[in-house]
Order: C-alpha cells, then structure tokens, then sequence
C-alpha cells in the first residue's frame, strides 16, 4: 500500500511540476516577442538600443526582424503597435508573424507604419547580425554568415568575426571566419604589416572570391602592399589555372564516359557484323523513354520506390532495346550483308520511323525523368565541382564495359563471338551457326544503347532527336579506338571526350568537334584500323 501511496504522491509532483517548466519558456518567448515590439516606439536613439538588446539575446529567432528592419520590411500596427515583416500585397500588405513566421494576414497600407532607418542604425544591425549569426548553434548558418562577410568585407563586422573566430569549434567554419577576418582587415586602416599577412591568408583560399579582393586591394594600395597585392593575385591566378585545367579533365572524363555507353554497343555490333548502324542512336532513345515510362508507373502507383527506379529501369530497357534490336536485324539487316550502302540508307531511314513512332506515341516536347536523391547535388574536391550524377554514369559506364569484357572473354557466345570477328567463314565451317551469334550481337549492341540510354535520361533531354546527338560522336569513338575492341573504345571515347573540353573554351563547342574530326581524319590516314587493331587472317587480308 505504502509503495502505491509513493507513486501517487510522485505522479502528483510531476502534474505541479510541468507547468512550472513549460511557464519560463512561455515568458521567454512573450518576452522576445515584446523586445521586437519595442521597435515600433521611439528614436532612432532609442531604436539602437533596442537592437542591441535584441542581439544580446543570443537567440537566432530575432534574425528575420532584423533583416527586414535592415531591407525596409519592417512594419508595426498603427493599432495596439504590433510589429511583422510585410510584402507588397493587392490592396496593402502581406503580414509574417517575425518570430514564428507564420501569415498574419493582410492589411491596408494606412493601418501601418514603417519602421525607418538610418545610417547609424544600418552599421548597429550589421554588427547585430553579424554577432546572431556568426554564433549560432547551427553550423551551416555561421559558414553561410562566414562566406557572406568575407564577399561583402564589411569592417563594421571585424568585432563580430574577432569574438566569433575565439570561440569557434569547427575547423572548417574556423577557416573561413578567419579567412573573412583578412578580408574584411583589408578594408580598414590596419597596419601595413597586418594586411599583407592578410593576403596570406586570402592566398590560402585561392578562388575567384579571394581573387576579386586581392585585385581590390592592389587597385588602391601603395608601395609594399600593392606589391604583395599584386604578387598574390599573379599567385591565385596561377593556382585557379591549374584547377581549371582540372576541371576541364574532369568535365572531359565525363563527356567520355557518356561517348562510351553510347559507342560500346556500336563497336561490338560494327566489329562483329561490319554493319553500319545508323538507327542505334534510336535504341539509345528507346532506353531513356523506358525510363520516363517506369518512372511514370512508379510516380502513379509505387511512389515509394522511386529511388529505385533507374536500377528498375536498367534491365527493362536492356531487354527492350535488345528485342527490338534482334527483331531489326532478323527483319532487315540479315538480308543486306555485303551491301554497306544499302545497309547505311536502311538503318538511317529505320531511325527517322522510330523517332517518328515516338513522337506519336510520346508526343514531341521533352519528358521530365526524375534524378533520385542518391544522384543528386554535388561535392567540393579543392576548387574542383563535383556533380553526383555524373560521377555514377563513369562508375556506370565502367561496370557496363567490364560487365561486357567478361561475357566476351568468360562465355561460350562471346567466344563464338570472338569467332566470327575474326575469321566469318572458318567459324562457320566449325559448326558456329553465324546467323545466330549475327542476331544476338545485335541485340546485345542494342540492349548496352538502351542502358546508355537510362543514363543519359539523367543529364540530358529525353525527347525523339536523344539519339542524334551521340551518333556521329560515337562513330568517331569506335573509329578512332579501333572497330570491335574495347579497350580502344575506351581509350578513344575519354581521349576525344577531354580534347573536346580543352578546345572548347579556345575554339567553341562547334568548331572544336570539327577539329576533333580533322584530326581523326588525320590520324585514320596513318592508322587505318585505329588505335587498338584486332588481329585475324580475315581481318588482315
């Protein structure tokens, strides 16, 4: 009974205790919201007091009132002298509750008052919210406070970011205040010797960021500063030079990976068969489409599996854009071999019906295809940019070419494969029904186009000229590598996708692919075979 008493009695004290502990935050928030209200009485004297009171608070709350007070946004209640952020609105003014920003409703332009501004009152609100932001207990909020400082280098906010820096436990937001510390110490009358070591430090971040300042400086500097100045900013350029050139390579990998998916089906099916293909771009199509039309059930009926749409989407087009490959060359292709130019006319005509049949069905505007998450945004590797879907299309593109080395070196049809490549006729008489291994390269040509496909659907149009874009590109790849091998088709598809990113800014996006193209012309006149030549009795005579 007792042990029953002492549980009551407990339950009890618990039940007087919460409202005690639910009133301070209550009559911290009523007195938060009182300290903005305040805003609305008095001079501009009495105005920066309560500013200051208000960045006493500590409490990032007050932020989005004082930024409206500082953008001119800050109205108060001709009646009961209630102040909110306002908007332009039909008829008056949108309110915004300052401290929970929730509407408020609207009001005529009579029924409120501006709360004015002056210079003084300006330079108080920087420095109010240089101190709220640059200590707020978000990290990202102080970075962002950091990087905002540093590019306007505003010298009313040096006593901020000197209390900000001594009592910061992050390294990287710790580098960046100090970082904006140099900068904005650039902008006052420090002592030579401390602004020089604030170029150093400016140095250290070597962007385009710290190069407009180091310039600023150097236009209005004199003597050993406009010396140091202009030595840093010869410094910065360099360095911006190099990871320019980085990037340009990175860029170029990427536009490589995405010529290989496109150029790897091309090459099995041009080295096996000899056939030129001028419809395989339109299997590409066939895949990114496949992908819109998964995306479209998911979206309609599965919503939670959206993430995995393209892994969904992958063998679907692959088994779509094979079947209809098979079905091409069973139909046409097996009655034209030998005759590559009659071959050429009737794949280029095949690919205007299948970009029509599109538009039909499709229509011919663009279709949106979704990017999951795990594709999306992007990273900082040094000044590099690194996009997220770009880096899983080369991770991609690289499974896919090792995925197809395997099945042509560990498998019976790649062997057969392998067979016909190199001498037609000797692997016939072997037993090897060449008709078949014919078919089913085709297929697996067109299957590897629509897996390209759901790729490119990520950082490209899906719409019914997709393929076109890639199918001149492609050929050029598998030219250049070498017809029917792999390695040459990756060789080639990252060479030509880094020389076009290196001649673009020099020469322009059009002019660099016809230097592209004058120089593989060039090259096939000393290397007939490409890069990589395949070997074979057929193939030498």
């Amino acid at each position: 009974m007792a042990r029953y008493l002492h549980s009551f009695v407990l339950f009890l004290a618990l039940i007087w205790l919460i409202p005690g502990l639910a009133a301070p935050a209550h009559a911290a928030d009523d007195d938060l919201r009182a300290k903005i209200d305040a805003l609305a009485s008095g001079g501009f004297s009495q105005t920066a007091k309560q500013i200051q009171d208000l960045a006493a608070t500590g409490d990032d709350r007050v932020v989005p009132a004082l930024q409206a007070l500082l953008a001119g946004k800050l109205y108060f209640k001709k009646a009961g002298k209630q102040v909110f952020i306002t908007e332009k609105a039909s008829g008056g003014y949108a309110l915004t509750d300052p401290l929970t920003g929730e509407s408020a409703g609207t009001l005529a332009r009579g029924a409120l008052k501006k709360i004015r501004v002056n210079n003084r009152l300006r330079r108080e609100l920087k420095a109010a919210l240089g101190n709220l932001t640059l200590l707020s207990k978000v990290t990202a909020v102080r970075l962002k406070a950091a990087e905002a400082v540093f590019k306007s280098q505003d010298p009313d906010t040096l006593e901020a970011l000197v209390s900000a820096i001594s009592k910061e436990t992050d390294d990287g937001v710790k580098k960046v205040l100090e970082q904006a510390h140099a900068a904005v110490l650039l902008k006052t009358d420090a002592a030579e010797a401390d602004k020089i070591a604030a170029l150093a430090v400016i140095e250290d971040r070597g962007d385009r960021d710290a190069l407009s300042v180091v310039i600023a400086t150097a236009a209005q500097a004199e003597g050993a500063l406009k010396a140091a100045a202009e030595k840093t900013a010869t410094s910065i350029r360099q360095n911006l030079e190099l990871w320019g050139a980085a990037q340009n390579i990175w860029y170029g990998l990427s536009l490589g990976s995405v010529l290989l998916l496109a150029a790897i089906g091309l090459a099995i099916t041009f080295g096996v068969m000899g056939v030129i293909n001028m419809a395989h771009g339109e299997m590409v199509m066939i895949g990114a489409y496949v992908t819109f039309m998964v995306q479209e059930v998911i979206r309609t009926s599965m919503p939670g599996l959206f993430e995995y749409s393209l892994l969904i989407s992958v063998p679907l087009a692959f088994l779509v854009a094979g079947a209809i490959g098979m079905a091409v060359e069973r139909c046409i292709i097996r009655f034209l071999y030998g005759r590559p130019l009659e071959t050429l006319l009737a794949t280029w005509g095949l690919s205007l019906a299948l970009q029509q049949a599109v538009r039909t069905i499709f229509g011919p505007s663009n279709r949106e295809v979704g990017t999951p998450d795990y594709m999306s945004g992007a990273f900082e590797l040094g000044h590099l940019t690194i996009t997220y879907n770009r880096l899983w299309i080369i991770v991609f593109s690289l499974v896919v070419l090792f995925a197809l080395m395997a099945v042509l070196k560990k498998t019976p049809l790649g062997l057969q494969m392998r067979a016909v490549t190199q001498n037609r006729r000797m692997a016939g008489a072997m037993g090897i029904r060449t008709n078949w291994v014919d078919a089913v390269t085709f297929g697996l040509g067109s299957g590897i186009a629509g897996i390209a496909g759901v790729a490119l659907s990520q950082i490209d149009n899906v719409s019914p000229n997709l393929g076109q874009s890639y199918i001149i590109d492609s050929f050029m790849v598998v030219v250049f590598g070498g017809v029917g091998n792999l390695w040459g088709t990756l060789v080639g598809a990252m060479t030509l996708g880094v020389a076009n990113k290196f001649l673009e800014p020099y020469a322009g996006a059009v002019l660099g692919k016809v230097l592209v193209l004058v120089f593989i012309i060039l090259f096939i006149q000393k290397r007939p075979r490409g890069l990589f030549a395949l070997k074979g009795r057929a193939i030498e005579s």
